[in-house]
């Protein structure tokens, strides 16, 4: 096989972002190709001024020695069993997580285990699959409500990151069910159907939660969208010089994540990086920017990011709850007036989905929260 993209002594970043979008293969094309140095586009020199480790390479020295990850701090982990029993002490957990970390992990949630290992495999036939049946999905325009391709923001990145991704719009009007690969079709089919279940649950317990009534969110919208981020990363050759996923937030309003044994997820918390270890059975499930702008910054969207790795491939599948295509109703989203007082006054302007996202998609992953644009 050829390499995919060349690395050339005289650095033209343009152009070989330009040459490695044009093989449509992704970072796993190079991982195939067997290069043993990482091409010049996947370098980060520098983070932002937002992050607290300026490079891999200081978070990996920084990790060895103990220092990125509080090795005695971990997200919560809720327990949803009894959930009718137990209610009010699941509410108060999940309140307690969202005002203080905005992580928590999530166990008898209801999603099968063999229905979360199928949705992994699925995802990883999809991507392992022949590369002339993923180069049929290879696209940038995310009005498509399937798509496959790596760094959305390839082209704004400052540096790119060491991951490929399967998007799929669920809701509203998501993809048609003979659009998705037959590879991977009836898991994705079962497990999306499942979560979105699940994400209604969840944003009753946050609407109960904020004290603003279990139906509040839902009434709103907040479950009628949803789209999912299916994640291969795999083995990097030079994980030190490079990212998995940057420090960035989430432009959701709720965040369910799958992820698998290799982790490497991690959530920043009192000015460190915490390591969130993957529990069989359990979702992830973080806030996303719109329910930290909707809450007024009680409930928080806090920075994580995904570390490389010598080990793969890492499989992950985040499903986002906002609408991933312009919604035609027009709504537009600011914090509940049920929060507003003279001691809470409004911290946000309003704004809607399509705006939020372009926004977003605009700036890329640089570390810094969306939510700072649409600060009054």
């Amino acid at each position: 096989m050829n390499t995919p993209i060349q690395v050339f002594n005289s650095y033209d970043r343009q152009a070989d972002l330009e040459a490695f979008h044009n093989t449509k293969l992704g970072v796993k094309g190079l991982a195939d190709a067997g290069v043993s140095q990482l091409p010049r586009i996947f370098c980060h020199d520098n983070q932002s001024a937002a992050s607290l480790i300026s490079s891999p390479a200081a978070a990996a020295e920084e990790k060895l020695a103990g220092k990125t990850d509080a090795k005695n701090l971990t997200i919560p982990v809720i327990d949803l069993q009894d959930s009718h029993k137990n209610r009010v002490k699941i509410i108060n957990e999940i309140k307690d997580a969202c005002k203080n970390w905005g992580f928590f992990q999530i166990l008898n949630h209801g999603v099968p285990l063999s229905v979360m290992k199928e949705m992994m495999a699925g995802i990883r036939r999809f991507h392992e699959q022949e590369e002339e049946m993923k180069k049929d999905l290879y696209s940038r325009d995310f009005q498509r409500k399937i798509l496959f391709n790596t760094n959305f923001d390839l082209f704004k990145g400052v540096s790119t990151n060491w991951r490929d991704t399967l998007t799929v719009v669920v809701a509203p009007r998501g993809v048609e069910e003979e659009e998705i690969p037959e590879v991977s079709r009836e898991a994705i089919v079962e497990y999306s159907r499942m979560v979105k279940e699940l994400g209604d649950i969840l944003l009753e317990y946050l609407g109960e939660g904020l004290g603003v009534g279990s139906n509040r969110l839902k009434e709103l919208g907040c479950g009628d969208g949803m789209v999912m981020f299916c994640h291969y990363y795999p083995p990097c050759p030079q994980p030190e010089m490079t990212w998995g996923t940057t420090d960035h937030t989430d432009s959701s309003f709720l965040t369910v994540l799958l992820q698998d044994e290799l982790g490497g997820l991690q959530v920043r918390h009192e000015d460190r990086w915490v390591d969130v270890h993957p529990i069989e059975g359990a979702f992830v499930v973080n806030m996303g920017d719109f329910m930290q702008l909707m809450s007024n910054d009680t409930f928080l969207s806090v920075n994580h990011r995904v570390l490389a790795n010598k080990r793969g491939p890492r499989i992950s599948v985040a499903s986002f709850f906002r609408c991933n295509l312009a919604p035609e109703n027009g709504l537009v989203f600011g914090p509940l007036k049920e929060l507003r007082s003279e001691e809470n006054p409004d911290i946000y302007r309003e704004t809607s989905i399509k705006d939020y996202v372009a926004h977003y998609y605009h700036k890329g992953l640089n570390g810094i929260s969306a939510l700072e644009h649409f600060k009054l």
